[in-house]
């Protein structure tokens, strides 16, 4: 099984150590994102407008491993204040309304005051996982 590192070219990602997202077989792991813009490097003030971001940024990581918002089997949701949970719930919804992942949803601080939501996800990409003779691979990757 051949892992495949994806970058958002974001250059914390080299100070940090970390990929955008990996590719391990039928799965896929997206690193925890927020709404930054990539290509301007600027973060917008509102919560609503950090969450569309952080869904473009999510769903461009997950093309680049042949897979869409529709594949999302978990996602993690990190929010800095409680208040903010009820008025982005619905933008959630837009996203995920056919995937309809397991979720969770935590109140907590991130590492930017200017930061207001974190998303990290699962994906399984489509038509992977199934062998020659139909039986499904085992999750989490390399574990039978």
């Amino acid at each position: 099984m051949m892992r495949r590192l994806i970058s958002s070219g974001s250059s914390f990602e080299q100070i940090a150590g970390y990929s955008r997202a990996v590719v391990e077989g039928e799965w896929v792991f997206v690193s925890g994102t927020t709404g930054y813009d990539y290509g301007t490097m600027t973060i917008a003030d509102d919560v609503e407008a950090q969450t569309h971001q952080a869904f473009r940024n999510i769903a461009q990581a997950l093309a680049q491993a042949d897979c869409t918002l529709d594949d999302v089997v978990r996602v993690h949701y990190y929010l800095t204040r409680e208040a903010y949970f009820r008025q982005i719930a619905p933008i959630f919804g837009e996203y995920f309304a056919k995937a309809r992942p397991a979720a969770t949803a935590l109140i907590c601080a991130l590492v930017e005051p200017a930061m207001k939501i974190e998303i990290e996800v699962t994906a399984r990409r489509p038509g992977a996982g199934v062998s020659a003779r139909g039986a499904q691979s085992s999750y989490p990757p390399g574990r039978t």
